[in-house]
């Protein structure tokens, strides 16, 4: 037996019926216009006083259309909001405050108005491998990175657990987004912009710390970090980066940059060249290191406290909004003492792997 549910019309589906529903109030008021004008005297009335009640009412009647068409935008609007922060916070999950002794701290903006996410990803996670840390850049902003970005870091997520070395991991990323440019060259996953799958890179840094506080690193084309010290900030490395992924295979042989110790209260500030390149109103570039270097002779040198710097100088130098997605990952030693550094059997190398 078919049942029905109270009230709702027989052999009208429930689905039709939710569409129908939103255009139930603008159809009562163009009811009652219509009525009026059909049915009342005064709206054929010629009269001074009969042509202002008419316009009233017809006021009304439009007033009231109105007030219901902003109010199911604006709840359309928090809707597509709450959306938006739900992928966010998929995609960029925010870090927690430690990791292994390390204290955390992220942010990004994004260059669409109105957008919470962009082509710029980061994550840190602590490993059996040590703390290993990405930080990358889309070429271009919108969807289509956003996919491409969703693409490399679901990538390390995983690499960065499996893999004992930070070329293995790298590997695993050039794989991930080689898949995603056939499928966008297949037309499977066009992007909203129409750029082609051969124009779309992503650079890339990948750092892994040790328990003893030594740093390794990786870097296709991306900006190197800011190491702060207390009295300065400085690059982490000056070597020259490898291609971004997506460009040109990588080369056979990856060896890891080795980048000194993050000593005892050393903090690394990993950030997008959305960062260094925001420009004012004189197409003057922000100067991020002197930024650092002021943040650096602060206290207290939180994570939270460079942050916070970093994004006011930003947003005071550029006078509004970035031009271009940024993000940043800080990252603070609070470990007391450095332990005994664990043995390892493995190559630093692609050599290890393959």
């Amino acid at each position: 037996m078919i049942r029905f549910k109270p009230g709702a019309p027989r052999g009208v589906p429930p689905r039709f019926l939710s569409r129908l529903s939103p255009l139930v109030l603008p159809t009562a008021w163009g009811a009652v216009a219509v009525a009026y004008r059909l049915a009342c005297p005064l709206a054929r009335d010629d009269a001074l006083g009969a042509r202002l009640i008419s316009s009233a009412v017809l006021c009304a009647v439009g007033t009231g259309i109105v007030l219901h068409v902003r109010r199911r935008m604006l709840r359309e609007v928090r809707h597509a909001r709450r959306i938006a922060e739900a992928a966010q916070s998929v995609l960029l999950r925010p870090p927690p405050p430690r990791v292994e002794g390390l204290a955390v701290a992220a942010d990004h903006l994004s260059a669409d108005p109105g957008a919470r996410i962009g082509g710029d990803l980061y994550e840190v996670t602590a490993t059996e491998h040590g703390v290993r840390a990405v930080i990358g850049d889309v070429r271009g902003h919108g969807l289509g990175a956003v996919r491409t970005g969703a693409a490399v870091l679901g990538s390390f997520r995983e690499a960065a657990h499996d893999e004992k070395t930070l070329a293995g991991v790298l590997r695993r990323l050039e794989r991930a987004m080689d898949r995603h440019l056939r499928e966008r060259a297949d037309g499977d996953h066009p992007a909203p912009d129409g750029a082609p799958a051969a124009e779309e890179f992503v650079t890339v840094l990948l750092l892994e710390i040790d328990p003893d506080g030594e740093v390794h690193a990786l870097n296709c084309g991306h900006p190197w970090p800011y190491r702060l010290t207390g009295t300065g900030a400085e690059p982490l490395a000056r070597a020259d980066p490898l291609p971004p992924l997506g460009l040109f295979p990588l080369p056979g042989d990856l060896p890891t940059a080795a980048c000194g110790r993050l000593l005892p209260g050393d903090t690394l500030v990993l950030h997008t060249d959305g960062a260094e390149e925001a420009r004012d109103a004189d197409g003057r570039f922000l100067p991020l290191r002197d930024v650092l270097t002021e943040a650096a002779r602060d206290r207290p040198g939180t994570p939270q406290a460079v942050l916070r710097t970093v994004l006011t100088a930003l947003l005071d130098h550029s006078a509004g909004p970035p031009k271009d997605d940024v993000a940043l990952l800080i990252l603070r030693n609070e470990r007391c003492s450095p332990p005994t550094r664990p043995t390892r059997g493995t190559s630093r190398s692609a050599t290890a792997d393959r």
